[in-house]
């Protein structure tokens, strides 16, 4: 089978496509026909090296992916040949062929096409868990999204609407902006790209206290990190929850710890893959909600840009550095 593969740590131009052996089935486990795989931001982290789980070499990138059963293990029950499914694998996604276990494996409901499932699962999982198990976000209280036109941050988006909240968008261009509104977010604002030098963390706090009428947000959702982080937590409201969710901007921030004191706020870590391995019911409780909430039109993934899998390298770049409104998809 085809797979990029990673062979050296470093940037997208270092994975190659090669033609390797095809997956042998194992106990508990399925072997899938990939027909569309998600680009998410650990693969741009785990190539280089740099994430919290980092798989042998070589290895095939790639946390999510969508296709058709063509082989199940003996010992698995709830899975048959022909099924379309999508899987959360962590990596081994960018390739013809994925052995999953079946754990990691969900049926795709019929209001999905392939390329909707590769992009849901992460993204709206991680959002729907950082909103609802982590942050507890009530109707009526006031969400902040950074990187709202990413794929996380359009579902924070529309799972923040759906769940009665006020939305603000912030992202790093007015296009951006724009595409978080058409998802449903209330207001929006530009925030400035790169570093933020003193005068401009100021100004982002100052925006965000005019756009609450001064209380601040009663949630922060930030999957950016660096030098945005501290002043959005400055603009918490009191007993508001500041959700760390990555660090796509780069640097992980050095928040003075006196401000969670002063704003009776909370930092709340969001790691979505631990979870589903600790609570896999909660996860699949989860997964029915978003299902529903996909049928009924109240979430819809964004796939804004698509590669064959002979680009996939372009695909991860594209992603990188910061291109993507929406979700990036590899298609096989």
């Amino acid at each position: 089978m085809k797979a990029l593969q990673c062979i050296e740590l470093g940037g997208p131009e270092k994975l190659v496509v090669n033609e390797i052996e095809d997956p042998k089935i194992q106990p508990g486990h399925i072997i899938i026909d990939v027909k569309a795989a998600s680009v998410n931001f650990p693969d741009v982290l785990m190539i280089q090296g740099l994430y919290q789980f980092q798989p042998p070499m070589p290895f095939i990138p790639g946390g999510e992916s969508a296709g058709i059963v063509s082989e199940v293990a003996d010992d698995v029950q709830n899975f048959k040949v022909g099924d379309k499914v999508f899987a959360m694998s962590g990596t081994g996604a960018f390739a013809e062929k994925i052995l999953a276990h079946e754990a990691s494996v969900m049926l795709i409901p019929e209001s999905m096409n392939y390329d909707s499932a590769a992009a849901l699962s992460m993204t709206y999982g991680t959002s729907l868990y950082a909103l609802k198990q982590r942050a507890k976000l009530k109707a009526g209280e006031t969400l902040l999204v950074l990187g709202a036109a990413g794929g996380v941050g359009l579902a924070a988006v529309e799972l923040g609407k759906e769940m009665g909240a006020k939305v603000i968008a912030a992202a790093s261009t007015q296009e951006k902006v724009d595409l978080a509104k058409k998802h449903g977010a209330d207001e929006g604002f530009v925030y400035p790209s790169g570093k933020l030098d003193k005068d401009q963390q100021k100004e982002l706090s100052k925006t965000i206290k005019e756009l609450t009428n001064g209380l601040g947000a009663n949630v922060v959702y930030d999957p950016v990190g660096d030098n945005y982080a501290e002043p959005c937590l400055r603009s918490t409201a009191w007993d508001g929850r500041y959700l760390v969710i990555g660090f796509a901007a780069g640097e992980i921030p050095k928040i003075p710890l006196n401000l969670a004191l002063l704003k009776g706020c909370k930092i709340v870590g969001v790691f979505w893959g631990a979870w589903v391995g600790l609570d896999p019911d909660g996860n699949k409780e989860n997964f029915k909600e978003l299902f529903e909430m996909h049928a009924d039109g109240k979430i819809n993934p964004e796939v804004s840009d698509a590669f064959d899998l002979d680009n996939g390298a372009e695909a991860i770049n594209h992603l990188a550095s910061r291109k993507a409104k929406g979700k990036v998809i590899i298609k096989i």
